[in-house]
């Protein structure tokens, strides 16, 4: 009889408990060691991200520009008085590089002498740029000119630079004195040329502003303020 052998089934290899747990902590120190290195580039990073944040030049939004030309500014389209020219009109607002430092400018038309003027934002006060009189101003600067024209005894070219001055300071009541002072009727003394061209400069220039305040044409202003003047 012949025997049959019994064939052996190899039985599958456990892992022990001891080679698994070591391949858990190589898998932890793999972790920990790759967060190190990538907090440790983080870090230099940082230094290069904060300097060019201090680098960086804070930038003003339009609305705050805006709101700020609302404020404390002009307009565009509207009238003001610049002391050395008179009564101009702000055309627009324009950003211009100088010295290389961009400025904000006012483009300021002066219709009558042809010609523009830029003035900074920043320089309006310092440059005594101002808004037209109202109506209630010039109501009050009427009895400056309704007054006696007072005529120092002086030489004409000294009293010339004194006029001068007041007609380009930009104030309404020097403006006021000069063309109160210089006035003659027509059964006056006759006046020099210089003195007649003294005269129309400053009365331009405020019958102007009294114009654009009371919304009205030049030639009726004119005529007003002559009719103030010849019935004093």
């Amino acid at each position: 009889m012949s025997v049959v052998k019994k064939k052996q089934t190899k039985k599958p290899k456990t892992k022990s408990p001891k080679a698994s747990e070591k391949k858990i902590v190589k898998k932890q120190l793999k972790k920990s060691s790759t967060e190190k290195k990538t907090s440790a580039t983080k870090k230099k990073t940082l230094p290069k991200n904060k300097s060019s944040a201090k680098e960086s030049k804070p930038t003003v939004s339009k609305s705050k520009v805006s709101e700020k030309k609302l404020k404390d500014g002009f307009l565009p389209d509207q009238y003001v008085v610049y002391p050395s020219h008179g009564v101009g009109r702000v055309i627009e607002i324009e950003k211009r590089e100088i010295a290389g430092q961009m400025l904000e400018m006012y483009v300021i038309e002066f219709e009558k002498e042809k010609m523009t003027q830029r003035v900074p934002i920043e320089k309006i006060k310092e440059n005594g740029v101002r808004n037209v009189s109202t109506k209630n101003q010039l109501k009050e600067i009427f009895e400056i000119l309704t007054g006696k024209a007072k005529i120092r005894r002086t030489m004409w070219s000294r009293r010339a630079q004194e006029y001068e001055t007041k007609i380009n300071s930009g104030d309404i009541r020097l403006l006021s004195d000069v063309v109160r002072d210089l006035f003659r009727k027509d059964d006056q003394t006759e006046q020099s040329y210089s003195e007649r061209q003294m005269f129309q400069v400053a009365f331009e220039r405020y019958t102007r502003e009294y114009a654009i305040s009371y919304a009205i044409k030049f030639e009726e202003a004119s005529e007003k303020i002559l009719e103030i003047l010849n019935n004093r």
